[in-house]
């Protein structure tokens, strides 16, 4: 009988950089891109169906229909739920497509902002906070690899 001379294994106390989805800043940036695609998805859809709930101020220096913005958040909405699930996977391009889109997100909601002010700027926050989750966890991951 064939016997094990090193003993038993120590576990590792870091994940290993090829299991992404074991990063807790991966499923946090992945679980937010989900729902701050479906958040955009749903003003996408309110802007389209031209709902009263958006008032244009006047004068501003990026003016744009509000059924125009309303396909922009619509179509940008469902890219950023499909790289959410995308970054779940663990894939590195996901991770790069995930913070380009969630930049583009950032700066399509400040954009949006004379049209609903306080959800606008609470979406610029979350897809800056995606941003930095998943470039953290790409930092943290890549020292985790060094160590090991």
């Amino acid at each position: 009988m064939a016997s094990d001379t090193t003993g038993p294994r120590a576990a590792r106390a870091y994940p290993s950089p090829t299991h992404a989805p074991t990063s807790g800043t991966t499923v946090l940036a992945s679980s937010l891109m989900i729902f701050g695609g479906a958040m955009a998805i749903l003003e996408g859809i309110a802007a389209i169906s031209k709902d009263d709930i958006f008032l244009a101020t006047r004068h501003y220096v990026f003016q744009f229909s509000l059924t125009g913005w309303g396909w922009v958040h619509l179509i940008l909405g469902i890219v950023i739920v499909l790289a959410g699930c995308a970054v779940l996977s663990g894939a590195l391009w996901a991770r790069y497509f995930g913070v380009a889109v969630a930049g583009l997100g950032a700066i399509a909601n400040f954009l949006w902002i004379p049209y609903y002010p306080l959800w606008a700027i609470v979406l610029v926050a979350v897809n800056i906070f995606i941003v930095w989750a998943l470039c953290t966890g790409m930092h943290r991951e890549a020292d985790e690899a060094l160590r090991a």
